[in-house]
């Protein structure tokens, strides 16, 4: 099996690669349009901001290889946010793969302003729930995984695990062969693990 992780300038693919490593997969980290299409599995990852991003994936013509792979795709942070029709983050229009837009946190007001636990960005762990993907085989509600983000998914048709923080939001989203999470499996223990070997498990 050849798995890709696509090389762009908001990836966090060190990370990706030694968690990869740690359950016995390798893979190839490569902007080559034809390498990344000829892939059995693309890994999309990112850390950063979203406008930047956008415009580096255009200008390279790696918008259109993505919206169409046909293989089995993941996106990890900021890679599923890319992977929504629209993020708030410097109205930056996405790659429409999945409907949902990409919003910012707003800021808690009220007796929860000062609440640690409500901080923006969200940096730490906190659960998922009402998972509805194969992406989760064996991976018990309410599991706890680890997230850094400032902006996120509106839950929508195409929410397949939700987290509550500020308000319930998309943490996975799947349409066809199209899977992205919120959080970072790479850095999500053993869940994050178990996750990582259901997409590399994927027919």
């Amino acid at each position: 099996m050849v798995l890709t992780i696509i090389k762009y300038n908001a990836g966090n693919i060190q990370s990706v690669l030694y968690a990869l490593e740690r359950i016995g997969v390798s893979a190839v980290v490569t902007d080559d349009h034809e390498q990344i299409k000829a892939a059995d599995k693309v890994i999309f990852p990112g850390v950063g901001e979203a406008s930047s991003a956008m415009r580096y994936l255009k200008e390279r013509g790696l918008d259109e290889v993505l919206k169409n792979l046909t293989q089995p795709v993941l996106g990890v942070c900021l890679g599923m946010q890319l992977m929504c029709r629209y993020s708030e983050e410097n109205e930056t229009e996405c790659l429409g793969i999945f409907d949902e837009p990409v919003k910012k946190f707003s800021p808690p007001a009220g007796k929860n302003a000062e609440s640690p636990r409500l901080k923006i960005p969200q940096i730490g762990w906190n659960n998922i729930y009402n998972l509805q993907s194969t992406l989760f085989t064996n991976v018990p509600e309410e599991s706890y995984c680890y997230f850094v983000h400032g902006y996120y998914a509106a839950l929508g048709e195409h929410t397949t695990g939700t987290t509550d923080y500020v308000q319930p939001y998309s943490s996975a989203l799947h349409k066809n062969n199209f899977y992205g999470v919120q959080f970072h499996p790479e850095k999500s223990a053993g869940v994050g693990e178990r996750i990582l070997k259901n997409f590399i498990e994927l027919v």
